[in-house]
C-alpha cells in the first residue's frame, strides 16, 4: 500500500528524464515564461507577440506536444532535465509516442510543494503523459508512458453505495483508472483505491514537515463509509517518524476492515496509533467514528487510504470501483467534501 506523496511522486518521473530540483513560488501563481536558457528576443511588439506564441504554458502543453513543437518544449526544460536527454533524443521519443494520437485530455492538476504536476491521456486512454512545471514555466520533469486499462472492471461498480470516510473538505491525491493518476491501479487488490489528504493553499502541512502534527490530516476523524460489521482491527503500530520514514513490513499500518451485507469489504488504513475506536465484532453505521487519521504503515505522510474489495482476504481479493452515495466519479485532483459535513 505504498503511498507516494509529494517528494516520492516527484522522484518517479523517469520515463524521459529524472525530475530534478524544485523552484520556489506558489501553486496559485503559475505564470509560465521562456526558460532562462532560451534566447531572449528584442522588445519590439512583433517579437513580443512571437515570444508569447512560442511559450509552452500548461494549458497549451498537450496541444503543442501533439503538434510536434518539440523544440519549443525542449527550450523550457530545466538544465538538469536537459542533462538527462538531448534535444534530438527527446524529439525522436516524442514523435514516436504521438503516433496514432488524435488528442490529449487533461486529467488532473496536482500541487507538489511549489510546483504543479499536470497529467494528460490520449482520447482512447492508451497513452499518458505527466509534466511537472514550476511557477516560472520551467518544465522540471516529463513522463510519457503507454497505459494499460482494464475495461472489464473499470465499468463495474460496487453494489452498495458508500459515503466518503471523512467530514470536511479533502483532496484526492491518488484516484482514478490509470497509473498516472492512481498508482494503486497496477495492483488488482487495490486497483480502485483512494488516498486523501487535506490541503490549505496547496500544502498538506504547516510548520516542520518532519512532524506528523504539522499535517492537516493528522488526527482528523475517519468515518465508517457504510453499515457493516468490524472483522479486523490493527491499532498498536507507531506512526512513522520523522515523516518520510515508512514501514513496508506493515503496509496498511493501523487499519480497519468492515464486512458489508452485500458481500463487499471496506479497508481503511494508516490510522493513528491507539486511535481506533471499534473492535472486532462491533456493528457500525455509516458515519460512525472509526478512529483518527495517522501515518502508520507504508505511508509517507498522514492520509486516509480507502478501497472496497470483493473478499475479506484483501491481499487476494479484487478491488471494486466504489459507487459513492452522491454518485461522484472521483479522480486525482478532486476536492471532495465529506457527506457528513455540514
Amino acid at each position: 500500500m505504498t503511498n507516494q506523496l509529494w517528494k516520492t511522486a516527484a522522484a518517479s518521473l523517469l520515463a524521459v528524464a529524472v525530475l530534478s530540483g524544485c523552484a520556489s513560488g506558489t501553486p496559485g501563481a503559475l505564470q509560465p515564461s521562456a526558460s532562462p536558457e532560451a534566447e531572449q528576443p528584442s522588445a519590439s511588439p512583433g517579437n513580443k507577440a512571437e515570444e508569447k506564441d512560442s511559450q509552452v504554458t500548461p494549458d497549451r502543453f498537450a496541444e503543442m506536444f501533439l503538434q510536434g513543437k518539440y523544440g519549443q518544449i525542449y527550450k523550457q526544460f530545466s538544465k538538469e532535465f536537459k542533462q538527462q536527454v538531448s534535444d534530438s533524443e527527446f524529439q525522436a521519443l516524442a514523435a514516436d509516442f504521438n503516433q496514432g494520437v488524435s488528442a490529449y485530455k487533461l486529467l488532473s492538476e496536482l500541487p507538489m510543494d511549489n510546483n504543479v504536476r499536470y497529467t494528460w491521456a490520449s482520447e482512447d486512454g492508451s497513452k499518458g503523459m505527466t509534466a511537472v512545471i514550476n511557477p516560472s514555466g520551467t518544465i522540471l520533469g516529463l513522463q510519457i508512458v503507454p497505459l494499460e486499462t482494464f475495461p472489464e472492471t473499470d465499468g463495474k461498480y460496487t453494489s452498495g453505495k458508500y459515503l466518503y470516510p471523512f467530514s470536511g473538505e479533502w483532496f484526492t491525491y491518488w484516484g482514478g483508472t490509470n497509473v498516472l493518476v492512481n498508482y494503486h491501479y497496477a495492483y488488482p487488490g487495490q486497483r480502485y483505491a483512494f488516498d486523501w489528504v487535506i490541503l490549505k493553499d496547496g500544502q498538506s502541512y504547516e510548520g516542520d514537515p518532519t512532524k506528523n502534527e504539522s499535517y492537516f490530516a493528522f488526527g482528523q476523524p475517519v468515518l465508517a463509509p457504510a453499515d457493516g460489521k468490524i472483522i479486523k482491527v490493527v491499532n498498536d503500530l507507531d506512526d512513522n517518524a520523522p515523516v518520510g520514514k515508512m514501514d513496508p513490513a506493515n503496509p496498511a499500518g493501523n487499519h480497519v476492515v468492515i464486512e458489508h451485507a452485500n458481500g463487499e469489504y471496506s479497508m481503511l488504513a494508516h490510522f493513528r496509533k491507539q486511535s481506533v475506536q471499534v473492535q472486532v465484532g462491533d456493528e457500525v453505521k455509516a458515519g460512525d467514528l472509526l478512529g483518527l487519521c495517522g501515518n502508520s504503515g507504508n505511508s509517507s505522510e498522514p492520509h486516509i487510504h480507502y478501497h472496497v474489495s470483493d473478499s475479506p482476504d484483501l491481499d487476494q481479493g479484487n478491488s471494486v470501483r466504489i459507487q459513492f452515495i452522491d454518485d461522484g466519479d472521483v479522480t486525482q485532483g478532486d476536492y471532495i467534501r465529506g457527506s457528513q459535513s455540514e
